[in-house]
């Protein structure tokens, strides 16, 4: 075995090398990041789950569950104004209709994103 970052053939420590992989069992699935089960289609109607916050940043928005306890970058400000305007518009095209046709299929992707990982959520 050797050390990340040490060159190849170097010699690792032997509590390194023999210490046995530790769990505390199999990792829960939110945090994994797995899909939600919900596919994200524009003509539906979508909201921020409740249990989601968000806090402006320079280069966007945090995004917190506190049901899963996942972060989240929102690493565009189109794509923030369009979550805050999910709970307000007929569905997720309305919202979507503010961004730059340029940014749109970004966009659209970082929502459909943010519904699968449970982030947003239908109405």
């Amino acid at each position: 075995m050797t050390a990340v970052g040490a060159p190849q053939g170097a010699p690792t420590s032997p509590a390194t090398a023999t210490a046995p992989a530790t769990s505390a069992g199999p990792t829960p699935a939110h945090a994994l990041g797995t899909a939600s089960g919900v596919t994200f289609d524009p003509a539906l109607p979508y909201r921020l789950h409740p249990k989601v916050a968000l806090r402006p940043e320079r280069f966007g928005a945090l995004a917190y569950s506190y049901d899963t306890r996942r972060l989240s970058l929102l690493k565009d400000v189109d794509l923030v104004a369009v979550v805050r305007a999910l709970g307000d518009a007929p569905c997720a095209a309305d919202a979507l209709a503010g961004v730059p046709a340029a940014k749109r299929a970004a966009v659209e992707r970082a929502l459909a994103r943010l519904v699968e990982t449970g982030f947003v959520q239908p109405r």
